[in-house]
């Protein structure tokens, strides 16, 4: 095992999960509750990431980031160092790789949420906020755990997009997918081996204690049904 790789992709799935979060939930909100025509675009340019094959948006990330463009000599000039081919410029690609994966979930729970529950906490002067605060997120914990869930794993087995944006340089941008390519490349099929099998256990308890904890959910809830709570 590649223990550095897995450290590096660990990292890279937490900041990216919890940035995320932060982003997609104000998004999500304005997506289900606007009346903008802008709406339609938004929805698609968040949804566009499903559709492009990795090494394609890795791309165009990759030029984003470079020299070439405002941001990335903007960037440059701030911390002398370019966005492309490190650990920030991953978390970047990342994040923007995964958006669908946090922005639907939490948009889905917050449309599940009865509107008859959203008009009394209007018509109780609840502002936008706080009825996010206090109301529509409350009622959608299991949609933002879902999508923080989502986005961790997604990015834990990220490959193409990575590779394109931060190379593959040990200890700065080698995450445990390039960390598997290079073992298959120099015929280490063992350390593939086992480094795969992380990735797939990573995956899978993450993935078993979500379901685990939707169906403590569901259960809970039918024996409150039963009981007339």
């Amino acid at each position: 095992m590649d223990w550095q790789a897995l450290l590096l992709t660990l990292r890279l799935a937490a900041i990216t999960t919890s940035l995320l979060l932060i982003a997609a939930i104000p998004l999500a909100f304005w997506i289900v509750f606007t009346r903008s025509r802008l709406r339609a675009l938004v929805e698609a340019i968040t949804t566009l990431p499903l559709l492009l094959p990795p090494t394609v948006l890795g791309f165009y990330l990759l030029v984003l980031l470079g020299p070439r463009t405002a941001l990335g000599r903007a960037w440059i000039h701030l911390t002398g160092h370019p966005l492309a081919f490190s650990f920030v410029g991953l978390v970047v690609g990342s994040a923007i790789y995964s958006l669908p994966f946090a922005v639907q979930p939490i948009a889905a729970g917050f449309s599940a949420v009865d509107t008859a529950l959203i008009e009394q906490a209007r018509l109780l002067g609840a502002g936008r906020w706080r009825m996010l605060g206090e109301l529509l997120l409350p009622l959608s914990l299991r949609s933002v755990i879902t999508a923080a869930v989502l986005c961790f794993t997604h990015t834990v087995g990220e490959f193409g997009v990575v590779l394109m944006i931060g190379g593959d340089i040990p200890g700065s941008t080698r995450t445990l997918s390039i960390s598997i390519f290079d073992q298959v490349q120099d015929f280490n099929y063992a350390a593939a081996n086992r480094t795969a099998l992380g990735l797939v256990v990573v995956s899978f308890t993450a993935l078993a204690a979500l379901y685990l904890l939707r169906g403590e959910r569901a259960i809970s809830v039918s024996t409150g049904v039963h009981r007339g709570e």
